[in-house]
């Protein structure tokens, strides 16, 4: 697998959004039950941070980072969305993907990045820590999936070159 990084581009989206779907499929990825239109995703991303992973020309992956909230104090906070294809799983493109987006997170003032994980999503959780993300507790049945409630784990990676003084 020769796998290259590259900005996500609006002519991406069928792409993204059918490995997001993919994601959706597995029950362990998201609340979601559905992929939305380039339009809405678009508006609930940052501009910047917004990355793709590609084996030759296909997509096989994208990761990209959403605000926390807007209030001016959490400008340097971020949630990280991160999913790969089902045919590329397990071959490094999730960790490629990560260490891009954290670089380009840092690259554009982001101090603190966070991720809500299903604890029986155990490889996004070990990627994830292996990537400088530290557990900081689980939110206990946070929402119902599909008529289950689940908890979620939450992570978070502070930068060691942005915010720091």
């Amino acid at each position: 697998m020769n796998i290259f990084i590259d900005n996500l581009q609006k002519a991406d989206w069928v792409s993204v959004r059918a490995i997001y779907l993919e994601g959706i499929a597995t029950g362990d990825a998201t609340f979601e039950t559905e992929a939305p239109e380039w339009e809405t995703w678009d508006r609930s991303h940052f501009v910047f941070a917004r990355l793709i992973a590609r084996d030759n020309l296909a997509i096989v992956g994208w990761a990209a980072l959403s605000r926390t909230s807007n209030r001016p104090v959490y400008a340097g906070v971020a949630e990280v969305s991160i999913y790969v294809s089902a045919a590329a799983r397990g071959r490094g493109v999730g960790r490629a993907l990560l260490a891009a987006l954290i670089e380009e997170a840092e690259r554009n003032g982001i101090w603190t990045l966070q991720a809500g994980i299903f604890p029986e999503n155990t490889t996004s959780l070990s990627l994830h820590k292996s990537c400088g993300f530290r557990e900081v507790g689980v939110r206990e049945r946070l929402g119902s999936l599909r008529g289950i409630w689940r908890d979620v784990v939450l992570l978070e990676r502070r930068s060691h070159c942005v915010g720091v003084k």
